[in-house]
């Protein structure tokens, strides 16, 4: 396989200057008058919610510039256990800046033909790179590497969710960022006749990886109904305040080969107890079923997840499950006293590592208070999570966690 090389963050500053230097100088250029030339800049570039926008007079092209940091204060540990042998660890603490994003977007030519790139400044990696057709509602095409749709939790950013992270289930059952191509839309009838598809082939084997490892790319698809004739947005929270209710039920399907049975922004990896490397070696099927609720400020979103794993190689077949459910809420709604932008909300997750072994359960129950300075783009978050791993042969295993975490863009 070939890995793409990261980018500096220095070399990512430089091009990006020099871009805007090449874009702006011919437009100076022209004006004589000093004062002219400063009204003129003030329309070229704006503020938004997706960041600095810097845009030509006549539309046809936008460029958005955004930059995030997220920093999280957690004890004793901040990364969810994966085997019994991580409840060892109680007396640690952890700072850290978790993430520092910076990402590119807007439109070329037409307004409809639309590029984004993500960019890891703290680990340089280069996350997200893909160019959009979307001409039409019912109809769009996307090429390039980014987080497929497979499930709501990982599709969501990171910088929407509703809990500091996502729950167990994202380690054992997302597909994560791949490269490939996919055709998807929306299909309106009317009313509850409103719907949304994905279909995909990407090469299966993680971010960073150009090619396939065997002649089996990986195939996805994803179907959704919005009952209620429109859509959830993909974010945590009903922010909002929906005056009219919003609500899904979806059903995604993937199939693939490859040397991996787990995908994470580091690329291609393996579950505990998959340690082979061999390629086309993992034959891998797993489908989801979700479900999403907004209205007045509640929001409910839950997921129900089956993956099966068969060893080309050893001739052994595994199957996991597990579900999550969550749901949010606007106190101050009815309650005087609590402040307006403080949401409380709940998350409850199962994982079963093999449902042939009776007995083996993974649990997580959580608690967290969002204070929404500027939405999710200035936001304080509170968390309490309770971690429980269950193996009839072994004592049970159990950890509190805390953790903090202040999410800001600009």
């Amino acid at each position: 396989m070939i890995e793409i090389k990261s980018i500096s963050p220095f070399w990512l500053s430089f091009f990006t200057a020099l871009f805007l230097g090449i874009y702006f100088t011919p437009v100076l250029a022209q004006e004589n008058d000093s004062t002219r030339i400063v009204n003129e800049q003030k329309n070229f570039l704006k503020h938004s919610s997706k960041g600095f926008i810097l845009a030509t007079e006549d539309g046809k092209y936008e460029m958005q510039l955004e930059a995030r940091l997220q920093l999280r204060f957690a004890v004793p540990d901040d990364q969810d256990p994966v085997t019994f042998a991580d409840f060892a660890n109680q007396d640690t603490r952890v700072f850290k800046i978790n993430r520092a994003r910076l990402k590119i977007g807007g439109h070329a030519y037409e307004p409809w033909l639309k590029y984004y790139f993500e960019y890891e400044l703290s680990s340089s990696i280069l996350l997200d790179y893909r160019v959009m057709i979307e001409k039409w509602p019912w109809l769009n095409f996307k090429m390039g590497q980014w987080k497929v749709e497979f499930t709501r939790e990982r599709f969501i950013s990171s910088g929407n969710q509703q809990m500091v992270d996502r729950s167990l289930l994202n380690r054992k059952f997302t597909i994560d960022r791949q490269q490939g191509v996919e055709v998807y839309g929306n299909l309106d009838a009317g009313g509850i006749a409103n719907f949304n598809y994905w279909l995909g082939i990407f090469t299966g084997t993680g971010r960073g990886s150009t090619q396939n490892d065997d002649d089996n790319m990986m195939r996805f698809g994803r179907f959704q109904w919005n009952f209620l004739g429109r859509q959830v947005p993909f974010s945590g929270s009903d922010i909002k305040i929906s005056p009219k209710p919003a609500g899904i039920i979806a059903i995604a399907g993937v199939t693939n080969t490859s040397p991996y049975t787990r995908f994470s922004s580091a690329g291609g990896g393996n579950l505990s107890g998959f340690e082979g490397t061999n390629d086309g070696q993992y034959y891998v099927k797993q489908y989801q079923v979700e479900t999403a609720f907004n209205y007045k400020g509640f929001s409910w979103s839950s997921e129900f997840h089956r993956k099966y794993i068969y060893d080309t190689f050893d001739e052994v077949e595994t199957n996991l499950g597990g579900y999550y459910i969550m749901a949010g809420y606007f106190p101050g709604q009815i309650i005087d006293f609590w402040p307006k932008p403080l949401e409380v909300a709940a998350r409850y997750a199962v994982v079963d590592p093999d449902l042939e072994v009776i007995g083996l359960k993974q649990r997580e129950a959580g608690v967290v208070f969002n204070w929404f300075f500027s939405e999710h783009k200035n936001k304080l978050t509170a968390e309490l999570t309770r971690y429980t791993f269950q193996d009839k042969n072994l004592p049970q295993q159990d950890e509190l966690r805390f953790r903090i975490q202040y999410d800001v863009s600009f």
